[in-house]
């Protein structure tokens, strides 16, 4: 988005607000450092009668619901997250992405693939961002360095999305490549035009 709009929304903002929600619910530090102690873990088991599906142990809807629960849905961040989406422009395709799935979410299913410090990387919290330029410039190094996978590294990763959006969803064949290149090419492309962006989660 122009980093004009995205300065007058962060200016409008809670001013002097924890980056911690203050709806969330449950024990962050320990069920982070219970994920952490699972992280290289699958938390599925491929079907050996039928290719593509997985089955989620009850580890899998453990961390789908402290994702889940990080999620702020106070009324004041959900007007900012309506007021941030009136920004997005319409035909910005190099700019914009969107990933879609029924009863998982994509996000979720990319931060069990990439694992609990990787996701604390990102910018924002759990998905939720709002960046001016300047922003979107110091924290793309860490993005890149999160998000660019290779070899092995990414093979791995698009298998666990795949598990989680089979397994807790209904999306086997979810774009899992686009879900790990979207974000980057969004944060690159605001980079490399001055601009602003932003990024949420939200359930309909």
């Amino acid at each position: 988005m122009p980093d004009e709009k995205a300065r007058d929304l962060l200016r409008a903002a809670v001013q002097g607000s924890s980056p911690v929600p203050a709806s969330l619910h449950g024990d962050v530090p320990g069920e982070l450092a219970w994920w952490r102690g699972r992280a290289q873990e699958s938390l599925f088991s491929a079907s050996t009668t039928s290719p593509g599906s997985w089955s989620a142990d009850q580890d899998a809807f453990r961390l789908s619901a402290f994702l889940d629960a990080c999620r702020d849905g106070s009324e004041h961040v959900e007007a900012l997250r309506d007021a941030v989406m009136d920004q997005f422009p319409p035909d910005a395709e190099e700019g914009r992405f969107a990933a879609v799935a029924r009863k998982a979410s994509p996000f979720s299913a990319l931060a069990y693939a990439l694992g609990p410090d990787a996701v604390l990387r990102l910018p924002g919290w759990f998905g939720d961002f709002l960046l001016d330029a300047e922003q979107v410039r110091a924290r793309l190094p860490a993005a890149e360095e999160t998000l660019a996978l290779t070899g092995a590294q990414r093979r791995n990763a698009v298998e666990r999305i795949h598990a989680w959006l089979a397994g807790l969803g209904d999306d086997p064949d979810h774009d899992a490549d686009e879900l790990l290149d979207g974000p980057l090419r969004v944060l690159r492309h605001a980079a490399g035009t001055g601009q602003g962006a932003a990024g949420q989660v939200r359930w309909y």
